[in-house]
């Protein structure tokens, strides 16, 4: 891949922005929401955050994701009904405004990442999910399984929860919670066969979801390098019976270099991220949208801020 964008992009990423004509303003870890009345303007910056911290940016990052989740969005509706109204510039999706349930839905179909830290020190059972004894890191599980976390505001840590925990603390319904549980297995079985034609292992993957009324929806994002995991899939066997790491295109990829080359897991003085290593991430966000889609991404350096200001006002949203 040709490296020259994303190095030029190195100066123009989407820090911010600051649209309050939009709406009234919430800023996430990666997205900056605008509401007005029943309506959602989501802008996807350029942030990078790991173990719960903001701690760069990557060049190109939000516009992959967004066009990702809106690839994957579509592709899923006949599933469950999503809340994208709109997707008005690269960055930027338009959505019906829900009411989310006050927990992510990670769907696992490996033991790996952070289940696979947790299965090491022996603090998995938070999930009220058996596990074997025994099992090795990559290990596929018989069916996937599901391993909920609160949904933390900005700034707090997430904490895994057990569907009993959930029902509970009154989270969501039972009713609610059957149907949830329902659509993210299926959204999750729909990405894994939709992957292995592209060469890719959805291994797992984090899903929100909200109502209007009585009527539940997807939301926030989809099956992108930032809520997912993504592996070679030609490559698993063999990595996995020496014993290697799997050749990601995800996310992972900074976490692992912050934990070996940074001694960080989100503890401590937050580390700088090198250039390279932004460009590094960048490069396998582009690839995992390529392989996804089969399109190519036609990167144009420059400034993020103006180029979504022109669209949204073209569109009539400023």
């Amino acid at each position: 891949m040709n490296t020259s964008a994303l190095h030029a992009q190195l100066t123009h990423t989407l820090r911010q922005t600051d649209l309050p004509s939009l709406g009234t303003p919430y800023k996430g870890k990666v997205r900056d929401t605008y509401r007005k009345g029943d309506t959602l303007i989501l802008v996807t910056s350029d942030r990078l955050s790991a173990f719960d911290h903001v701690l760069t940016t990557i060049p190109f990052k939000g516009e992959v994701l967004n066009r990702l989740a809106a690839f994957w969005f579509d592709r899923t509706k006949h599933i469950v009904p999503n809340h994208v109204l709109d997707v008005p510039d690269a960055n930027v999706t338009v959505a019906r405004a829900c009411q989310p349930f006050s927990v992510e839905v990670v769907v696992r179909g490996y033991l790996t990442g952070s289940l696979w830290r947790d299965y090491e020190k022996g603090t998995h059972t938070a999930y009220g999910v058996p596990f074997a004894q025994g099992l090795r890191k990559d290990s596929a599980f018989e069916a996937p399984i599901l391993t909920p976390s609160t949904k933390a505001e900005y700034g707090k840590h997430d904490e895994p929860i057990s569907e009993a925990e959930i029902l509970s603390r009154g989270l969501a319904t039972p009713r609610d919670w059957a149907r949830i549980t329902e659509a993210a297995r299926g959204l999750f079985l729909e990405g894994q066969k939709w992957a292995r034609t592209r060469g890719l292992i959805l291994v797992d993957t984090k899903y929100e979801f909200g109502k209007v009324g009585d009527e539940l929806f997807v939301i926030d994002e989809m099956h992108t390098p930032d809520s997912s995991r993504y592996w070679v899939a030609d490559e698993y066997e063999a990595r996995f019976a020496k014993g290697e790491d799997q050749k990601m295109l995800d996310k992972e990829n900074i976490r692992q270099w912050l934990i070996r080359e940074r001694n960080f897991s989100g503890h401590g003085a937050l580390p700088a991220i090198p250039d390279d290593v932004r460009v590094d991430l960048a490069t396998k966000y582009v690839a995992a949208y390529e392989r996804i889609t089969g399109t190519s991404l036609a990167l144009t350096p420059g400034d993020v801020n103006a180029r979504i200001e022109e669209h949204l006002r073209a569109k009539g949203y400023l």
